[in-house]
């Protein structure tokens, strides 16, 4: 087993999957509001106003799927937290205790390729808000901006990877400054962007099928919740064994949930009154909305704008580095942080200066790994809920401890709910032929046309994934807890 590492708060933490010691666990609860306020409090929140409509519903039915959707999703985050407080290590390592420590890797890997994207493309985001609003404040002629990209590009890629490599006290300390900054610059893109409301328009758009109402619950589960679930018990580590469960879900939801669901609204109001507006988002998320501020207002915009997407990539970077290690990977934390950082600025580079749109390859991207990442969350979940005693620390190092090297059953249910699962999502991504394998039990069934577009396959994985865990292997974590 690793060495329990004292991980006070020094200027880099050393801790990396280790077991956090019981002196250095003094979090409280409340303490998670800052890290999931701070990452969710971003603009971009609001650019979902603009991916929900696309799917054809009306304004009621997309303000319904996203309050659902934002708070179920980051709900089922907390459950995830709770095993952070009961064993003291990162969440991937806390995995081990349901797919086995050698098995664990499966996860592990869908669960980086995970992190990496989500943090690349917030990275991405920050780099093409700063051409647009440089472009709208005329400090930029036309469009060759490829000099202001490669500073952007740089400059992101430096706080990012920065920032992770200091690790968790620096993290924390980072987002509590961050949600009053970008809470007050929210609260002033709300004021200036009022007047674009165009209220009779926002409100006259037609009902879409349930169909569609279903596809809008998914990717806003997808984008949200479920797209952090991976690492929820990376920041509830530090809590102590003493803290009340209860406490731990609804400091994450509520941290995770407030701020999107006002954002997401008011970018549905936003996008519901102007086409136009909406079809930019899709190709630059913050700097379509950018557009609708006074000049005076750009600048601050920008600089905080690409504050609160670093703060959402630190957390993505943070944890894909933990990750990495409990793949066996031998390196210290901080090494492991820099190595994701090289990967995020190559991706980064490879979007904005080759790629031709980004919303389509990231919507493909959530869907197609949101389906292993639900079954493993229903997995885990379902795991969780079963334990009634704390992680035997040293079983979760030890292949030959309590856990075992692999767990047939989570290894075959994560297996054959993906399998479903891909088979009941569609590729509806123009631009990306490679992703256009999934949907064969669409086809097979004939509902393509009719629920092709709204990913049931994500839901299936997750559900059925929950069940099967639940009652196949109630049994063996019974056995395990009293070895």
């Amino acid at each position: 087993m690793s060495d329990k590492i004292a991980a006070g708060p020094a200027l880099i933490e050393r801790a990396g999957i280790d077991i956090i010691p019981e002196s250095d666990r003094g979090a409280k609860p409340r303490d998670l509001f800052w890290p999931w306020f701070a990452a969710n409090v971003s603009v971009f929140g609001m650019s979902y106003g603009s991916f929900v409509l696309g799917f054809g519903v009306s304004l009621w039915q997309a303000t319904l799927v996203s309050v659902i959707g934002i708070v179920v999703s980051f709900f089922l985050c907390g459950l995830i937290a709770i095993a952070g407080k009961r064993g003291s290590a990162p969440t991937m390592v806390l995995s081990r205790a349901a797919f086995g420590v050698q098995g664990q890797k499966l996860p592990g890997i869908v669960s980086w390729l995970t992190s990496i994207g989500w943090e690349t493309s917030l990275a991405i985001t920050a780099v093409l808000a700063t051409g647009t609003i440089l472009r709208t404040l005329g400090w930029v002629n036309g469009d060759d901006d490829t000099a202001v990209k490669i500073i952007a590009t740089i400059a992101v890629a430096v706080l990012i990877v920065g920032a992770s490599v200091l690790g968790y006290h620096t993290i924390m300390k980072l987002q509590s400054v961050l949600t009053w900054l970008t809470g007050a610059m929210t609260v002033l893109f709300l004021i200036f962007t009022f007047d674009a409301i165009d209220w009779t328009t926002a409100f006259s758009r037609p009902d879409g099928t349930f169909a569609q109402t279903v596809g809008a619950l998914v990717m806003v589960m997808t984008g949200f919740g479920l797209g952090w679930i991976n690492i929820a018990a990376d920041w509830s580590r530090y809590q102590k064994r003493t803290a009340s469960d209860a406490q731990i879900v609804a400091w994450n939801t509520i941290g995770g949930s407030v701020a999107p669901v006002i954002l997401v609204f008011f970018g549905l109001l936003l996008a519901a009154s102007d086409d136009d507006l909406a079809a930019a988002v899709g190709g630059d998320p913050i700097g379509a909305l950018a557009t609708l501020l006074p000049p005076w207002l750009l600048f601050p915009f920008l600089v905080v704008a690409i504050l609160t997407l670093v703060s959402g990539a630190v957390l993505g970077i943070y944890s894909s580095g933990l990750t990495l290690l409990s793949l066996g990977i031998r390196i210290p934390r901080p090494a492991a942080a820099a190595v994701d950082g090289v990967i995020l600025t190559t991706g980064t580079i490879f979007v904005v200066f080759f790629a031709t749109s980004f919303i389509g390859p990231f919507q493909s991207f959530l869907i197609t790994l949101g389906v292993p990442m639900a079954s493993w969350a229903g997995i885990l979940i379902a795991d969780i809920l079963r334990r009634r005693t704390d992680y035997d620390e040293a079983a979760l190092f030890d292949s030959r401890g309590r856990y075992g090297a692999v767990d047939a059953l989570s290894i075959g249910t994560m297996l054959v709910a993906t399998a479903i699962g891909w088979g009941f999502v569609m590729n509806q991504i123009p631009g990306t032929p490679w992703n256009d394998w999934q949907g064969y039990f669409l086809d097979l069934l004939g509902w393509r046309d009719d629920w092709g577009y709204a990913n049931l396959g994500v839901l299936f994985a997750l559900v059925l994934s929950f069940l099967v865990t639940w009652f196949g292997r109630a049994g063996t974590i019974r056995r395990q807890e009293q070895v």
